[in-house]
């Protein structure tokens, strides 16, 4: 008598291997109290020095300064964390090893991108609850409502896929771990200002604009834009909208991406 598998079967086998690698990834992180700590407490620091130097509010808004910060950094702590952190901890790990012991495991690779996800997905949840209650306390940032909590979900978790996948990509192809924050921070500092971290987006050039909008960054903090700063901010956003469908878009379009340079890039060695 013949057998039959189910052909999701094997899909199914990688999902819930991943989610066990994700634990293990969260306990090894997390185990690391000076790493978590900073993780977690950079972004923290950086949302109360620019607060504390810059204030009044955005022309036309209505909007605080220190508000606007807090989104823009919220957005930005999920491309740091999944982008770069996991770039250079990915190099690192090469060196060290720890891949290539992983590499005599049965484990798919697409498993270990689940894990990788799962470990990105709870730290950044950490530093949000962190800079939300922050940002309410301190700076008169509203909790939003249901709607649009409905869109925080989508940003963060196309946001920080899209990131993550990223960042095993381009920590994939780094030669060693010490040119690796090299790397990784010079585009990402660059994607910072043009992103709407750290200035308002249209006060870019419109080439300049339209270089943004081609990245992930852009999106993500655009998106956490429309769930923390109330509506009278599209003021001073491009085209007076959110653009969520457009956005959706954008960074699903990247995970596709990352996923399939992940599957053609990734290797457990250098060799």
């Amino acid at each position: 008598m013949s057998t039959t598998v189910h052909p999701t079967a094997p899909r199914a086998g990688a999902v819930r291997l991943g989610w066990k690698r994700g634990v293990v990834e969260l306990k090894n992180t997390w185990r690391s109290k000076q790493s978590l700590g900073f993780t977690v407490l950079f972004p923290v620091m950086m949302l109360l020095l620019f607060a504390s130097i810059f204030k009044g509010t955005i022309d036309f808004t209505n909007v605080k300064i220190s508000q606007v910060y807090v989104a823009g950094i919220i957005g930005s702590s999920l491309m740091s964390t999944g982008f770069v952190g996991l770039a250079i901890g990915l190099a690192a790990e090469r060196d060290a090893g720890m891949l290539k012991r992983l590499a005599s495991t049965p484990m798919p690779k697409a498993s270990f991108f689940i894990g990788k996800i799962v470990m990105v997905l709870a730290t950044e949840m950490l530093q949000i609850i962190v800079l939300v209650a922050l940002g309410a306390s301190l700076f008169g940032v509203k909790v939003p409502g249901p709607s649009r909590w409905l869109t925080f979900v989508w940003v963060f978790g196309l946001g920080t896929t899209a990131a993550t996948l990223m960042g095993i990509t381009v920590g994939s192809v780094i030669r060693d771990a010490k040119s690796a924050p090299a790397v990784v921070n010079l585009p990402f500092v660059a994607l910072q200002f043009i992103s709407g971290v750290w200035i308002t987006v249209t006060q870019l050039p419109a080439w300049l604009l339209g270089v943004a909008k081609v990245f992930p960054l852009f999106w993500i903090c655009q998106g956490m834009r429309s769930v923390f700063l109330p509506d009278s901010f599209l003021v001073v956003e491009p085209g007076h909208s959110w653009h969520h469908a457009t956005g959706a878009l954008v960074l699903f379009g990247w995970c596709v991406l990352g996923f399939v340079l992940c599957m053609r890039t990734f290797r457990w060695t250098r060799d």
